[in-house]
């Protein structure tokens, strides 16, 4: 089942926010926003609370039962401008790491930016982190911490 996950996961990075494939948007009363993505029995429901700081909730549903979920919070750090580093953050999320696909590749470089992915744990439990840099200086940061709910048979 977790092979299923992780590849319901890679179509979802590969398709998902960063791509700009998402078509089902929607604005919440709290504020907060819903991206939604279904493929056969699997379904992922992504919300969130936009700008800086972000923070929000990633469920991934299998046959209309939670299955897997993920919560995250992260920023761009005052020195920088968001407008600066979401484009390249937008294209280290459409390249995810084939074992961990919850976020971008382990490793990216692109001009004077750079993106850092790690991870302790596997899909079934974990802890996160993403960073991008600058030369040196960090100038964005997030951490993200899940994996697998509701799984106790007999409870």
């Amino acid at each position: 089942m977790i092979k299923k996950l992780k590849a319901f996961l890679l179509k979802v990075a590969v398709e998902g926010y960063a791509s700009g494939k998402f078509k089902d948007w929607t604005k919440e009363k709290d504020g907060s926003t819903t991206i939604s993505k279904e493929d056969g029995d699997w379904e992922m429901h992504d919300n969130f609370f936009g700008g800086e700081p972000y923070g929000g909730r990633e469920l991934v549903s299998y046959k209309n039962k939670p299955y897997w979920i993920m919560v995250y919070y992260g920023q761009v750090l005052k020195v920088m401008n968001p407008e600066e580093i979401y484009p390249f953050l937008r294209e280290a999320l459409s390249i995810p790491d084939e074992d961990m696909p919850i976020r971008g590749p382990l490793y990216l470089k692109n001009k004077d930016f750079t993106y850092k992915f790690s991870y302790d744990g596997t899909l079934d439990q974990f802890v996160a982190n993403e960073t991008i840099s600058i030369g040196d200086q960090v100038v964005y940061e997030a951490t993200f911490v899940g994996g697998l709910v509701d799984q106790r048979k007999g409870d």
